[in-house]
């Protein structure tokens, strides 16, 4: 396609059939290679000589120098030189050129009205983009046509709701300040969402894994963090970071900046950050709809690091399958403002004893008013994403289908409130009293816009009639103009007598009468030649002309104020902005409280007691592997607070789901929604803390069990009298020895020192012997029903029901049999664990001492579940007594006099090599691997032999 100004455009479906991958930090994989973001090369050599487009294409660039410009030719936006070739990889459109005096320069395109894929694909390969706009109108235009960068989308800035994620919020984050006056702040560029907090650098590298903002800017004095997820780290200004230039950013948001922060790092951190919203929206000023700019402490909820969102699978599960997360059980949300607002309560939910109350005090009437509460339910799936349409109409980017969107949103505010006139408790009726129904907006935009808009506010048919004096006077002269305009064709014919005479319109030549060559004969004097064509002729007459300008002009005046018109009703919407933003406010917790009865009322959960000193859970469940599973098997919890319970008990039987619905049932109750039992008492918990199941960080250089150790030592430091305590498998990933030492040295620490309330897994059943030792201790095991089966070996099946007591055994080989490893394999285990002196020769399978025990699973999976991580492949923490082991080494030295008997060399060395193996500073793997090692020397003899 050809534009106007000689450029050609790209076909976007087209893909450029490139095989080079070298990714955003490079345009080929060399430090050298030219770069897609800011000014191309060539254009800098031929700067002089280009022509004004480029020349201020160059000039956009140079501007912008960490962005992709893509400059508004048209149509589309246009990319030149190392740019086109990287957008044509990235967006897989077409890489053609434009030539002209000064060289061939690349060029690829993207089309404005389907931009949004391609812009996506940008921010996923890692680029920043620069929107160049036309900023006046071509036909007004004296030359070139201006342009101006108007928006920078990066990945946390953007605003556009097809880049945009309905039920999560899209931070922006910066950091400013070390040690202990570390600062953090955030802002939702979509909603207007800003906060502030600060603390120790190790409480901000939490917050910050929290809430994962999308991009990253650091002060130049702000540590570098380790962080666990992906981000865009930003180079900001540095001087936007100064006390003095944030002050004056801070201080267009607020009257007095000092008075919503709470130190000069958090000042610095909220003015950075401002100030580089501000740049990427385009905007000289501040942006109106960030009206409230809050500081927060961490310490008013309760504490949940990444670990333990990982861990509980709050947002993402750990195995493969999709779903299977807290917020999917929960998610019965109307409206994405619900959707952000359950996803934010689950993050941070309170430790405020009495918020707490008043969040379940609206549940239980809610629940009570299955009518009110789906009435609610019902109006409030007609609301629209409120918070960023008002983003929208505050950045004068909302067209009329977003002001129509706000009216139908207002529309149900008046609905919501009948269905809770008859409430009674006072958080409802709080909320009730809370939703400004904004008549005036809800009437203006009625009034104004059409029901049913087009998507373009520049061309016509948004304002209704009737609501502009002017406007309609407009309208009216060009509705004259083309009525009397349809019935000159049946004037003319009559006039004429010409029954083929047509009367039609073009753009280029405007109204017109067409006569077929046989009648030319008939056309009157007053008819003007405008067109010839082959089989026909056009004319026009005195006062067609007359009309057509009329009508023309009306048109163009009709088009342009009601653009005018349109613009001043969206002006005097913004200036709503903070009404507007306190409805979306009560609207969205609204959602959340109805959305937590609905829960509760479908899958039976019960108010918990909040505010208690022990942990009391009556047939407590887990409210994700309930509804995945066709039975699931209640239990009870009851600790103290500050006991330590040592869980036992075998592979698979439940012991790490029976500690997740704990903590679930936990953070359930303080982020305001009834929980998953017949009865339950709670203390209000300060943090929870998990070390369930690791991986290694090959990248970051840890190991499984430094990762394990890492997760410890922060649990060890954190923790207090307040916190509950998930762990599971301590001192799995080194050898028995050490392993045991180091569990049974932890559960000592956290028992007398910590003072946390502990839920600690294990299969070290020495563990279980601290009971006598440490007063607020005990043990529970998981039950297993055993009876002999046909075989002669033991029919296991695992109850999952939880028991006082230590368990006695881990039936790791009955797992491997169940999970459907080979049965030689299972049987030649048997006969190893029996030759241990574990089980008896003649116990038909019978259990054997717990110290014997071998243990081939690292993981608990949820009732009825195997584990499939990656640690739960390699046997580990298993115990194997080495006097047993040695024992069977000398009873086979022992037999080789015997008759029929004779040892070889290879079978000495076997022997020698068992004797100095040792046991007790091998892992469960490495012990397998050398017995394997060892068995296939002595096959490799036995083939010698045949």
């Amino acid at each position: 396609m050809e534009h106007a100004d000689g450029t050609e455009t790209s076909d976007p479906e087209a893909s450029t059939g490139s095989d080079r991958d070298p990714g955003p930090d490079s345009a080929d994989g060399r430090d050298d290679a030219p770069r897609p973001e800011g000014p191309p090369r060539t254009m800098l050599g031929a700067r002089e000589e280009l022509t004004p487009m480029l020349s201020q294409y160059l000039d956009l660039c140079e501007a912008h120098p960490d962005a992709v410009v893509m400059f508004q030719v048209g149509d589309f936006y246009e990319a030149f030189c190392e740019a086109a070739e990287e957008v044509a990889r990235v967006c897989e459109v077409t890489l053609t050129k434009r030539e002209d005096s000064t060289g061939t320069y690349p060029m690829a395109g993207i089309p404005i009205d389907n931009a949004a894929s391609y812009l996506e694909a940008l921010l996923d390969a890692g680029y920043r983009v620069a929107i160049a706009d036309q900023v006046e109108e071509a036909s007004e235009a004296s030359g070139l046509v201006d342009r101006a960068v108007t928006q920078v989308i990066t990945p946390g800035t953007v605003v556009d709701e097809e880049l945009l994620s309905g039920a999560t919020a899209t931070y922006l984050g910066a950091v400013a300040g070390s040690g202990e006056e570390t600062a953090l702040a955030t802002v939702d560029v979509s909603t207007g969402e800003c906060q502030v907090t600060s603390g120790t650098e190790r409480r901000m590298s939490e917050e910050l894994d929290r809430l994962a903002p999308a991009e990253l800017l650091r002060a130049p004095d702000a540590p570098d963090f380790e962080l666990g997820f992906e981000t865009m780290a930003t180079d900001a200004d540095p001087g936007t970071f100064e006390a003095d230039a944030a002050r004056e950013t801070l201080s267009a948001y607020v009257a007095a900046p000092d008075s919503v922060v709470g130190s000069e790092a958090e000042l610095r951190a909220v003015g950075g950050l401002l100030d580089y919203a501000e740049y990427t929206q385009g905007d000289d000023g501040p942006l109106e709809y960030v009206s409230r700019v809050r500081r927060y402490d961490p310490e008013r909820s309760l504490q949940l690091d990444a670990t333990a969102i990982r861990s509980l699978e709050l947002f993402e599960s750990r195995s493969p399958r999709s779903g299977d997360t807290l917020v999917e059980v929960l998610d019965e949300t109307a409206c994405a403002l619900g959707r952000r607002r359950l996803a934010s309560w689950l993050r941070r939910p309170s430790v405020d004893e009495g918020e707490i109350r008043r969040r379940h005090d609206a549940v239980a009437e809610l629940l009570d008013r299955p009518m009110a509460r789906e009435t609610v339910r019902e109006h409030l799936s007609e609301v629209y994403d409120l918070e960023r349409l008002v983003s929208r109409v505050s950045r004068e980017r909302a067209n009329a289908r977003d002001l129509r969107a706000l009216k139908n949103t207002l529309d149900a505010v008046p609905e919501v409130k009948a269905a809770l006139s008859e409430v009674e408790s006072d958080p409802l009726r709080d909320l009730r009293d809370s939703l400004d129904e904004l008549a005036d907006v809800r009437e203006l935009v009625g009034e104004a816009i059409r029901p049913d808009p087009p998507q373009e506010i520049t061309e016509g048919g948004v304002v209704r009639e009737g609501f502009d004096d002017e406007l309609d006077e407009v309208r009216a002269t060009e509705r004259e103009g083309r009525e009397w305009v349809s019935a000159l064709e049946e004037r003319e014919r009559e006039r004429t007598g010409i029954d083929s005479l047509d009367v039609g319109y073009t753009q280029v030549h405007g109204y017109y009468i067409e006569v077929t060559n046989p009648n030319l004969d008939r056309v009157p004097d007053d008819y003007t030649r405008r067109q010839t064509l082959k089989n026909s002729e056009r004319f026009y007459t005195p006062e067609l002309k007359r009309r057509e300008d009329e009508i023309l002009s009306a048109s163009e005046r009709a088009d342009a104020l009601e653009y005018e018109v349109f613009a001043e009703v969206r002006a005097d919407v913004a200036e709503e902005v903070e009404r507007l933003q306190t409805l979306a406010d009560s609207l969205a917790t609204l959602d959340v409280l109805t959305t937590f009865a609905a829960v509760a009322a479908a899958n039976g959960y019960v108010r918990p007691e909040m505010g208690a000193d022990s942990v009391e859970i009556e047939a407590g469940r887990h409210p994700v592997v309930e509804r995945t599973r066709s039975e699931f098997v209640p239990n009870p919890a009851e600790f103290s607070a500050g006991h330590v319970a040592v869980i036992t008990g075998p592979n698979m039987s439940g012991k790490s789901t029976y500690m997740r619905q704990v903590a679930l049932i936990a953070v359930l109750a303080q982020a305001g929604s009834f929980v998953p039992a017949r009865a339950a008492r709670l203390p209000i918990l300060d943090r929870i803390f998990t070390r369930v199941g690791a991986s290694d960080d090959i990248a970051g250089g840890q190991s499984t069990f430094m990762r394990e150790m890492a997760e410890l030592t922060d649990i060890l430091h954190n923790a207090t009298e307040d916190s509950l305590v998930l762990l599971d498998e301590v001192g799995r990933g080194t050898s028995t020895t050490d392993g045991l030492a180091i569990a049974r040295a932890t559960t000592e620490f956290v028992h007398d020192e910590v003072g946390a309330t502990t839920l600690f897994a294990t299969h070290y059943h020495d563990l279980t012997e601290l009971v006598e030792d440490l007063p607020d201790a005990f043990n529970l095991h998981f039950t297993v029903e055993k009876a002999e089966g046909e075989d002669g070996n033991p029919d296991v099946t695992f109850l999952h029901r939880v028991a006082d007591g230590a368990s006695s055994s881990s039936y790791g080989v009955e797992v491997a049999e169940l999970a459907g490893v080979p049965p030689a394999v299972v049987e030649r285990a048997r006969e190893y664990v029996r030759e241990s002196g574990a089980i008896p020769a003649d116990a038909n399978g019978g259990e054997g001492p717990d110290e014997a025990e071998m243990r081939t699973s690292s993981d608990d999976a949820p009732a009825g579940e195997s584990d499939t991580s990656a640690d739960a492949q390699a046997p580990t923490n298993g115990r194997a007594s080495e006097g047993t082991l040695a024992a069977y080494v000398d009873g086979i030295e022992s037999d080789e006099g015997a008759e029929g008997t004779t040892t070889t060399g290879a079978e000495a060395d076997v022997l020698a090599e068992l004797r100095e193996l040792d046991v007790a500073q091998t892992t469960p793997l490495e012990a397998l691997n050398a017995l394997d090692d060892l068995k296939q020397r002595l096959d490799e003899r036995d083939r010698n032999r045949d």
